[in-house]
């Protein structure tokens, strides 16, 4: 473990020098991540304009969800984007092969090689945006509720990353697939929301097949000190589970990597 984490810094600091040759480039991707925000939270206020809830969420509530989901999309935007579409390019040009000879582990290496660091802004104004929504919901999370908040949003986090690797992993069969990505962000978006506004097949798919919701709903609601021991567990076990799949699927799938050379 510790190994890997030397790696990673060493992934952290490459990237970092390679972004700051273009620090112009920070001041236009914060006005258009704030700019992206601005119309998610211009979006909440139109549905509140009709009614005083969203599925069952306040306004407030709500406003803590958006947050969440603009925090964990900042993290997936800083680490996990950069990589993931490189992995279907490393398999259509058989460059995964020099991957292979590296002595780390290759999902480790294609999992976290690139790093954009700008994407923190996300981060840090979803962030923002949950200390407003509970400042408008008058509640003051207890400590019990910020330590939940952190361990859900690991599990979230992880069930994430479980999830995409997953799917890109199948370029090792569907190379022509230009973006699988595609189908991951339209599978996240569901998570904008709260559960409860979806009806039927949609909402059982997002449950329980592919959880979404679990995803942003959770980490919302220990933050609101509406948490459970079992819920928290569960998530941990959830997600746990996701990640054992993902790996022993990625170490099923190399056995049919033919690299470069057919």
């Amino acid at each position: 473990m510790r190994r890997y984490g030397r790696v990673f810094r060493e992934f952290f600091r490459a990237c970092l020098v390679e972004e700051l040759e273009y620090r112009s480039e920070f001041f236009g991707n914060f006005i258009a991540s704030f700019f992206g925000l601005g119309i998610a939270l211009l979006t909440i206020h139109i549905f509140f304009y009709q009614t005083d809830r969203l599925g069952g969420w306040t306004y407030g509530e709500v406003l803590v969800l958006l947050g969440v989901f603009n925090t964990l999309r900042g993290w997936i935007d800083f680490a996990l984007r950069p990589n993931m579409p490189r992995l279907l390019e490393h398999v259509r040009r058989g460059t995964l092969d020099y991957i292979l000879t590296k002595p780390v582990d290759s999902m480790f290496y294609v999992s976290f090689r690139h790093l954009v660091f700008w994407r923190l802004i996300d981060v840090a104004l979803g962030l923002g945006v949950i200390g407003y929504g509970l400042y408008v919901e008058r509640y003051v999370p207890s400590a019990a509720d910020v330590l939940m908040f952190f361990v859900v949003m690991t599990a979230s986090l992880l069930l994430i990353y479980s999830l995409w690797m997953m799917l890109m992993t199948t370029s090792f069969w569907v190379v022509r697939i230009d973006d699988l990505s595609f189908i991951f962000d339209s599978f996240f978006d569901t998570a904008r929301f709260p559960g409860s506004m979806y009806r039927g097949a949609v909402r059982f798919v997002i449950t329980y097949v592919l959880p979404a919701v679990l995803i942003t709903n959770t980490p919302a609601l220990a933050l609101l000190g509406k948490w459970s021991m079992a819920a928290v567990l569960a998530a941990l076990a959830v997600a746990m589970l996701f990640l054992w799949v993902a790996r022993r699927f990625w170490r099923f799938a190399l056995r049919f990597y033919t690299g470069a050379g057919g």
